[in-house]
């Protein structure tokens, strides 16, 4: 455990200290949003759930859960997704 919290804060002082994205160094999903329209999310892990109202995907440290209507995955591959519909409600479920 605390292998992995030294890990995390040499990731978060490389981000600090470089010109590099901290989304790709700190291995953090990108998330656009348009609207309520559509969400793209990069370097996920894989989708754990989906269904008419609901995405959850699995990160490094945690998942991501989408809630909303109507939603079609128009896009998928092993580390991007873009989903389409109407977006109520982002959350984050860090894990433990």
């Amino acid at each position: 455990m605390a292998s992995r919290k030294w890990k995390n804060q040499l990731k978060t002082w490389f981000a600090n200290h470089t010109d590099l994205p901290s989304d790709i160094v700190l291995d953090l999903p990108r998330i656009t949003l348009i609207g309520q329209l559509h969400i793209y999310i990069e370097n996920h892990r894989g989708v754990l759930a989906f269904s008419n109202d609901e995405l959850r995907l699995s990160l490094e440290v945690g998942q991501l859960l989408i809630h909303g209507h109507n939603f079609v995955l128009k896009t998928i591959l092993p580390e991007e997704i873009l989903l389409e519909g109407t977006i109520q409600k982002v959350e984050f479920i860090e894990s433990r």
